[in-house]
């Protein structure tokens, strides 16, 4: 009975796969976006080979798992396969993972903290498989990112030739009374060890990067000014490096998305190299169902020839402050710039 129990599951997961995929392609080619996950929060996705990895936030402490399929648009509907969990004081509220894939081994980024806080600090698992969904994966301990070491959160890295790098959000100082994220970068001795000092590279300086009251007068119990998430990709020509990044509060209507970018032949460590977009280039303001919009993913559609972006949307509906639906759509690149249109 377990045998045939198991036998049908497996016929119907693979008609869910094959129908999906058939809509994939529908949505690889289309301007509409698509639900990908009905309730979630910083989405994050790779390819590799012919298959897509999709990570978010577990509801369950100190537990971290990964979806896995064959087409982007059904990331979130495949069971989610729990590939570590902890049971350590000094790892809870683990936010936003990102699964990376660095010299053939998988690196998953997160940020935790000891109940407290304000003590949220970045780590890294480490697994020497070719295969993510493996058990497989060594803790290598947190960064150290500053001599203070306070408050490193959404972390991601990239590579420009030989080089990695670490970007994240976390504050200049330790918070008194105001509190301010600003997005930081150095560069990697080894995927778990900086090589180079923080240098930062923005702080919330326009006035849609600093909003933290909603319209009705809810608002974080201090000033809170966000730059946060950031998202590093290489341009399809391979000429810039973009960071995508979510500004002012999550928990407000104006939460939308900003742009740092720079040309990959300049000095990433150096904040002169990097233009940041004076303007939102993505937000709900033109889009009449959304609330907000913030924390994408950009991964390449199945045939490789174009760009999905997986992002993070409050529908208008909604009153519930934190809850948010993950949407999945096509984005064109025009001179080595992303162009995101409302949805």
């Amino acid at each position: 009975m377990r045998l045939w129990s198991l036998h049908i599951s497996s016929i119907l997961f693979i008609l869910i796969i094959a129908i999906s995929c058939s809509k994939d392609r529908a949505i690889a080619s289309a301007e509409d976006a698509t639900e990908v996950f009905p309730i979630g929060s910083y989405p994050q996705a790779v390819k590799d080979g012919d298959k897509y990895y999709y990570i978010m936030p577990d509801i369950r402490p100190g537990h971290m798992s990964i979806y896995t399929s064959a087409c982007p648009d059904s990331l979130g509907k495949t069971a989610p396969v729990t590939v570590w969990e902890t049971n350590n004081s000094n790892l809870q509220n683990i936010w936003s993972p990102e699964l990376h894939k660095i010299g053939g081994k998988w690196y998953i980024y997160f940020e935790a903290d000891n109940g407290n806080t304000d003590n949220h600090h970045i780590y890294v698992l480490e697994n020497e498989t070719s295969n993510p969904l493996s058990r497989q994966w060594e803790l290598r301990g947190p960064i150290v990112v500053n001599d203070e070491w306070n408050y490193g959160i959404h972390p991601s890295t990239f590579a420009v030739g030989d080089r990695q790098y670490l970007i994240w959000s976390g504050w200049e100082k330790r918070r008194i009374d105001a509190e301010t994220q600003c997005l930081f970068i150095a560069e990697l001795e080894n995927p778990w060890t900086l090589k180079s000092e923080r240098v930062l590279i923005s702080r919330p300086e326009y006035e849609w990067e600093r909003q933290w009251i909603n319209p009705d007068g809810s608002c974080s119990a201090y000033p809170i000014f966000v730059n946060e998430n950031p998202e590093p990709y290489i341009s399809p020509d391979g000429k810039r490096v973009i960071i995508n990044y979510s500004a002012s509060g999550i928990w407000t209507e104006y939460s939308s998305l900003g742009m740092l970018s720079a040309s990959v032949s300049d000095d990433l460590l150096d904040p002169a190299s990097w233009s940041k977009s004076e303007e939102p280039v993505f937000s709900a303001s033109a889009d009449p169902m959304f609330k907000s919009v913030s924390n994408i993913s950009l991964i390449p559609s199945m045939d490789n020839n174009g760009t999905l972006m997986l992002y993070q949307y409050k529908n208008k509906s909604d009153s519930a402050p934190t809850t948010h639906s993950i949407m999945l759509k096509k984005i064109d690149w025009i001179d080595s710039y992303p162009v995101y249109n409302a949805h």
